[in-house]
C-alpha cells in the first residue's frame, strides 16, 4: 500500500462557486430586462428558462460553437415567455451581462488558495474539470487558478471525459503516478465520484456542501466532506491507515 501522491480537483462547485457566480449574473440579466425593456415577471420566467437548457446542455458533444449556443438558450427563451418574432440581438445582450457577471463572481478564496499551496508541498496537485474547451479555460482564467496546479485537464479538449477512466489515466500519466496513488476529489457523485470509481483510484471524495441525500442508485464515494477545505485532514488520516497496515 502507498500514501496518497497526487489529487485531482474538480473545479466547478468544488474549488469555486459557480452556482452562486451564475446566479448572480441571472439578477443582473432580471435587472436589465427589468429596468431597460420593461418585462415585469417575464424577466424571472426567461431567467428559469435559461436555468433549465443550461442544465440539459451537459454531456453532449462540443463541435459547436458555446457562444452561439447558448445566446440560442437566451433567444428561445425569450421567444417562448414573450412570443413574437426571435431577437437575437436581446438574447446576445443577456448572454454577455450573465456571462461577464459570472466570471467576475468566479474567485478561488484566500483559504482554498493557502490549503493547495500547503497541500501542494506534501503532493502534486492536478485540476480534472469536465465541459467546453472555451468556457473552462475561461473559467480557470478568471478564477487565476492554473499557478496552484501541476497539470490543468479539461474534458471538452480530451477524448472523452469524466466519467470515463481513459481521462484519469491520461491525468496518471501526465503526473506520473498511479491509480492507486490518487484521490479524487468532486461534487458530483455521476462524473466525479463514478470517475474515480471506474479508474480505480486509491480513494474518492465527496464534497457535498448542502447535505443532499444521493439516490439509491448513485455511486457511492469513499468520504464525503461537507467542504473542500476538510481535505487536508481526511488525506492525513487516509495516509496513517495506510502506515498501520504496512
Amino acid at each position: 500500500l502507498s500514501r496518497v501522491r497526487a489529487v485531482f480537483f474538480d473545479l466547478d462547485n468544488t474549488l469555486i462557486d459557480t452556482a452562486g457566480a451564475s446566479r448572480r449574473g441571472m439578477l443582473e440579466v432580471i435587472k436589465l430586462l427589468q429596468s431597460k425593456y420593461h418585462y415585469k415577471e417575464e424577466a424571472e420566467i426567461i431567467c428559469d428558462k435559461v436555468q433549465v437548457k443550461l442544465s440539459k446542455e451537459c454531456f453532449h458533444p462540443y463541435n459547436i460553437c458555446i457562444t452561439d449556443l447558448r445566446t440560442s438558450h437566451w433567444e428561445e427563451a425569450i421567444q417562448e415567455t414573450k412570443g413574437g418574432a426571435a431577437n437575437r440581438k436581446l438574447a446576445e445582450e443577456c448572454y454577455f451581462l450573465w456571462k461577464s457577471t459570472r466570471l467576475q463572481h468566479m474567485t478561488l478564496a484566500e483559504d482554498v488558495k493557502a490549503m493547495l499551496t500547503e497541500l501542494r508541498k506534501e503532493v502534486r496537485l492536478l485540476l480534472l474539470t469536465n465541459g467546453d474547451r472555451q468556457t473552462q479555460r475561461e473559467k480557470i482564467e478568471a478564477c487565476a487558478c492554473q499557478s496552484y496546479f501541476d497539470a490543468v485537464v479539461v474534458g471538452g479538449e480530451q477524448r472523452e471525459e469524466k466519467p470515463a477512466p481513459s481521462i484519469f489515466y491520461y491525468c496518471c500519466n501526465l503526473l506520473g503516478v498511479q491509480p492507486g496513488d490518487c484521490v479524487m476529489v468532486g461534487d458530483t457523485l455521476e462524473t466525479d465520484i463514478q470517475g474515480g470509481l471506474n479508474a480505480g483510484l486509491k480513494a474518492t471524495v465527496w464534497i457535498n456542501k448542502n447535505g443532499i441525500v444521493p439516490l439509491k442508485s448513485s455511486p457511492v464515494p469513499h468520504y464525503i466532506v461537507s467542504s473542500v477545505l476538510e481535505l487536508p485532514a481526511l488525506l492525513q488520516s487516509i495516509d496513517r491507515k495506510v502506515s498501520m497496515s504496512t
